[in-house]
């Protein structure tokens, strides 16, 4: 079984409470649509990820590449795993 340390890089964890609370406020809006929320969650988790992904990335066109994809891949994930904490906290409240 593969470890989630495998797929997330552990320095940008610290972003899933923080996107959790971005969706949280979004939740409260009532400009936004809830079905819309993962969406921005995901673009805020990928701008995020992309800043501390370019403080690594070296001056190359290669470097600046395998940044963009860091970007995205590890945005969505940080995303998606603070939309399924946010479900499993709100299915353990639920009355069975």
């Amino acid at each position: 079984m593969q470890q989630w340390t495998d797929y997330i890089k552990p320095e940008l964890l610290i972003l899933v409470p923080v996107l959790y609370i971005v969706g949280v406020f979004l939740k409260g809006s009532k400009k936004v649509d809830d079905r819309n929320i993962p969406l921005y969650l995901g673009v805020v988790g990928i701008v995020l990820a992309a800043v501390f992904v370019s403080t690594t990335v070296d001056g190359t066109l290669s470097g600046w590449i395998q940044g963009l994809f860091a970007s995205v891949t590890q945005g969505v994930l940080l995303a998606g795993m603070a939309v399924y904490s946010n479900q499993i906290i709100k299915q353990s409240s639920k009355e069975q």
